[in-house]
């Protein structure tokens, strides 16, 4: 039985999307990470679909004016792209795949004249040429804000910070409520598909994160657009279309339309993904084409057919200059803005705590493009997408919480995983947090811990308390207590250790501040004065300047 194209390209889009969806949920560390000795790397390349990302190779490139390792991989995509076309968009895109599964949905309950219009070529689609335009010109000018709208960083934040958490708290409810059921057989069914699902999808605890429900509305908002216009974000808003439109107007391959075979029924244009005017009497927008090859499939005359070197034009990008000049101002003038507010540079929130290896903060944000893997791996859940702490610019970049997580000792898998070196690549031993800290070496330090003297328990209220200094892991310990005398309400004096903190000891891995029993405002807190990355926020200036000398 021969294989129609369409097939081909259904069995393509289900592999693909199947390998993202195995990578995601492998984003995930599910052992232990105190077991063996050597250090803990994940089994799998879970950062493979931002390596193949020719727009997040380009942007890393112009704004950090260096190429990150892996991000060459990028030319698998791209030069291919040059000789057929937009293939990517079609084949192989898991976003693109999952927006024209919702579009056929509704190709399949509305078809008629409302639908073969709506598949024509708008003039709206050229927005997405301007965004990429406007992002662009933000990554040469050092930011890296083209990841918030990056196919690959949508899908990831999107999935990975609100659809699988959300899935994986209704699963773990379900099956709860089975396995505590009355009946035998429910109770053993439950605890079947808990076994199946806790090795498949499950996570080894359940994690949560900040904004998870505005990060899941704006993705099922974008997905509800494909029952108004057939894959919308793709044909609109995508800034990875626009490139691969851009470099597929020289594509070999092209769309020939025979005329006199046209009987004008326009059942073309039922199933176009595109929107790149396949009918007859109007010429083909070939860097429109997603090469979802329905076209071909559905002309009963056979009209249609791809064919290399084609006598017949195609309608390149038609972009209005001032509407380009329009996006080259908006990313010219978006990063001064946005780095001319306090928060930048001199009024830093003292909670802007980022993982280990993280660059200083200017070039941190030139290199991160808000993907959310490293908030996905983080075993503790410690590191949440910012919401104002970094500023408008930092937007879902991440910062650690530690009221919510902290940071492992011997952890350094949000460095592995991260695709563009915004948290540079690091061992456990460069990290530094083991028994080497107060020695010479100097281990990376996130921030330096504090102490409310009004909330602390010995100190404040003469109740024994040295929670934080069991929970602090460096060696010697950042938090060390001594013996103290003080009086109760009723004038009786007590023995108690009271805590303090040594900043040239202390990491800023937030266990202190994570294991404190004062709820609601810890007792002792972590800020990110002293953070090995920037050598201006420091507690003593010249302790941030020793590298200089």
């Amino acid at each position: 039985m021969r294989l129609r194209p369409t097939r081909l390209r259904w069995l393509s889009q289900i592999i693909f999307f199947s390998l993202f969806l195995f990578l995601l949920l492998r984003t995930g560390f599910r052992g232990s990470l105190h077991a063996g000795g050597s250090e803990i790397r994940l089994p799998y390349p879970v950062q493979l679909f931002f390596q193949f990302d020719p727009l997040v190779a380009l942007s890393n490139a112009l704004s950090s004016r260096a190429l990150y390792h892996g991000l060459l991989w990028s030319l698998i995509v791209l030069i291919p792209t040059m000789l057929l076309g937009r293939f990517f968009c079609g084949w192989i895109c898991p976003l693109g795949s999952i927006h024209h599964f919702f579009s056929s949905l509704r190709s399949e309950r509305k078809r008629g004249k409302q639908l073969i219009e709506s598949n024509r070529y708008k003039r709206w689609q050229t927005t997405k040429y301007y965004l990429l335009v406007a992002a662009l010109i933000a990554a040469v000018l050092g930011t890296g804000i083209v990841g918030w709208l990056d196919p690959f960083s949508l899908l990831v934040r999107s999935l990975g910070l609100s659809i699988l958490p959300g899935t994986d708290y209704a699963l773990n409810a379900v099956l709860r409520a089975m396995e505590h059921s009355r009946f035998a057989l429910v109770q053993m069914v439950g605890s079947g598909l808990h076994f199946i699902f806790g090795g498949l999808l499950l996570s080894f605890k359940q994690p949560y994160f900040r904004q998870g429900v505005w990060l899941g509305l704006v993705f099922i908002f974008l997905l509800a657009l494909n029952f108004r216009v057939t894959r919308f974000w793709c044909r609109a808003l995508c800034p990875l279309g626009a490139l691969l439109g851009i470099v597929s107007r020289w594509s070999i391959l092209g769309l020939v339309k025979t005329p006199e075979r046209c009987e004008d029924c326009n059942r073309c244009l039922l199933r176009c993904q595109g929107g790149d005017d396949p009918i007859g009497g109007v010429p083909w927008r070939q860097p429109e084409c997603h090469l979802c090859l329905n076209c071909i499939d559905d002309c009963p005359e056979h009209g249609l057919q791809f064919k290399f070197f084609p006598a017949q034009k195609s309608i390149g990008v038609n972009l209005q200059r001032r509407k380009v000049f329009a996006g080259l101002a908006a990313g010219a003038v978006m990063v001064p803005l946005l780095r001319s507010t306090p928060g930048f540079a001199v009024e830093r929130d003292e909670r802007l705590l980022r993982p280990p290896g993280a660059l200083d903060e200017e070039y941190f944000l030139s290199r991160c493009i808000r993907c959310g893997e490293c908030m996905k791996v983080c075993p503790n859940n410690a590191l949440q997408p910012a919401l104002t702490e970094a500023g408008l610019e930092g937007l879902w970049t991440p910062v650690m919480v530690p009221r919510i997580g902290y940071c492992e000792t011997s952890c350094v898998l949000c460095s592995q995983v991260c695709p563009t070196g915004a948290i540079w690549e690091i061992t456990a031993k460069e990290k530094g947090w083991g028994p080497t800290v107060g020695s010479d070496a100097k281990p990376i330090s996130l921030g330096t811990a504090f102490l409310d003297r009004g909330r602390c328990l010995p100190w404040a209220m003469a109740t024994p308390c040295i929670v934080c200094e069991e929970w602090c892991p460096t060696s010697p310990k950042a938090i060390y207590l001594q013996p103290a005398e003080v009086a109760d309400v009723e004038g009786h004096l007590k023995q108690v250790k009271q805590p303090f903190v040594d900043p040239h000891r202390c990491v800023g891995c937030g266990a202190c501040e994570y294991a404190c029993p004062v709820q609601v405002r810890p007792a002792v807190y972590l800020t990110s004065i002293g953070e090995t990355r920037s050598r201006t926020n420091q507690i003593l200036l010249n302790r941030g300047m020793e590298g200089t000398r």
